[in-house]
């Protein structure tokens, strides 16, 4: 009989290795080998080129198929994130904080869906079924024909599918399921990927669309092999920040449509409501002609979001001032303070820099810099930016203003939320100001010198 070797694949990157190491040397990450049962070699045996397989239907380029024929799921909000609704045969993958409110979201959505005459199947790993019907009592649910089952062995639920024949299954989660063909524990590499693999080629073959829910890791990752974010169709993620009543649901890959939109969604007592004007409710608590906050028009997807950046710039009593920073990239921070430093001659140095995104919102977009700036800048000199005024705009290491897309439809949300002036990059071709004031700017040092004058050095 011959002895079984064991395999160790990095979950980072699905590297091979023949034997566990702390480190791995292709994409360097530490403590990602795991150990995993070894893929058999055939039956009987046999390799792939000792027997032969089926020959496959081959198609042209100019073939045209059947238009991609969606479904509303009854939530807005979820409908635009998965670009129009949910497309049959497809596998999504869910994943979020532990708490935020995941399974609270996908049951509320498996209960519009089936008010629209569609069949669901909810799968549990993780709650009892009465622990699940208690939360749709709370959300006021129970009258959709939702079907629940708990289990974990992914043999029962695939034969229990296929059986059901629902139009969307809901696996609660992904890390809890069980393939008894695999010899490890439920949650390891070779589980999770086996599972995924399983379910997204049921979802394939039988036409059902699939929500896999995911855990995810300190770091943010969604936990186990990333080979399972390329097998599934469309990855969201719901992020959010528990001392906030805000939830965003938000598509990093999408095969049927935009890969960054988003939805918003506000956590109440009665569940998750979804948000349809969600620059008005991010700026309905902003103070008025404060220093240090500014407004950003910024682009998430498709939807143009109006937030406040707030700024607070304080003598520090540390040799090494603190630079705290919420929402945005803290490198991108150290960048915008340098070429400030640099370009316009205004230090930082011996001042603590705190930067917040209110409302639990987090920007990735450079085009925030311009109105980062004016944030830092109003806080450190205590002079504040008129209320009505939008800021936007790229900073480039030279201190000039780069153009940024989309920009009508930015001032289109501000003019529309009763802001009358804007601040931004000159080098951009506007055909409709939407009846605001716009200035623009080639370079940081001029936005500088035209609203807060000559600074001197304290």
């Amino acid at each position: 009989m011959a002895k079984s070797t064991l395999a160790f694949t990095c979950i980072n990157c699905n590297a091979s290795h023949k034997k566990w190491a702390g480190r791995c040397d292709t994409c360097g990450e530490w403590n990602s080998i795991k150990e995993e049962a070894p893929l058999a070699a055939g039956p009987k045996g046999k390799t792939l080129g000792a027997s032969k397989g089926r020959k496959l239907a081959l198609g042209d380029l100019n073939t045209v198929d059947a238009p991609l024929e969606r479904s509303s799921i009854g939530i807005d909000e979820f409908d635009r994130v998965l670009g129009g609704g949910l497309v049959p045969a497809s596998a999504i993958l869910v994943a979020g904080d532990p708490g935020i409110g995941k399974s609270t979201l996908l049951l509320q959505a498996a209960a519009e869906f089936a008010r629209t005459g569609k069949k669901v199947v909810y799968i549990s790993g993780e709650e009892a079924s009465s622990q699940i019907r208690m939360r749709a009592h709370r959300l006021k649910l129970t009258d959709a024909s939702v079907k629940l089952a708990t289990e974990t062995n992914l043999r029962d639920i695939l034969t229990t599918l296929e059986e059901e024949a629902p139009d969307l299954a809901i696996i609660d989660s992904i890390q809890t399921m069980w393939a008894d063909h695999v010899d490890s524990a439920p949650g390891s590499v070779s589980q999770v990927r086996a599972t995924a693999h399983e379910l997204t080629t049921f979802a394939k073959r039988k036409g059902v669309s699939i929500v896999l829910v995911g855990h995810v890791t300190k770091e943010g990752q969604i936990a186990g092999p990333r080979v399972v974010e390329h097998m599934v169709d469309t990855v969201l993620y719901f992020e959010g920040e528990r001392g906030h009543q805000f939830r965003i649901l938000r598509a990093v890959k999408n095969r049927f449509g935009p890969s960054d939109e988003i939805g918003v969604f506000e956590m109440t007592g009665c569940g998750l409501a979804q948000v349809t004007n969600p620059s008005e409710l991010f700026l309905s608590e902003r103070d008025i002609q404060t220093a240090g906050s500014v407004v950003f028009a910024g682009i998430e997807g498709t939807r143009p979001l109006l937030v406040e950046i707030q700024a607070l710039v304080a003598p520090s009593p540390l040799a090494t001032p603190r630079r705290t920073v919420v929402g945005w990239d803290s490198a991108r921070l150290s960048m915008v303070l340098a070429v400030l430093e640099a370009r316009c001659g205004i230090s930082f140095a011996g001042k603590d820099v705190y930067l917040n995104i209110a409302g639990g919102l987090r920007i990735s977009e450079p085009a925030a810099d311009l109105a980062v700036a004016a944030a830092l800048i109003s806080a450190r000199q205590d002079i504040p930016i008129a209320s009505d005024t939008v800021i936007f705009g790229e900073i480039s290491l030279s201190g000039a203003l780069r153009p940024i897309s989309q920009a009508e439809n930015r001032l289109k949300e501000a003019q529309k939320l009763g802001f009358t002036a804007a601040f931004t990059p000159s080098r951009m071709k506007l055909s409709s100001e939407s009846g605001m004031d716009v200035t623009k700017y080639d370079a940081v040092d001029a936005f500088v010198e035209h609203h807060f004058g000559s600074i001197d050095e304290e």
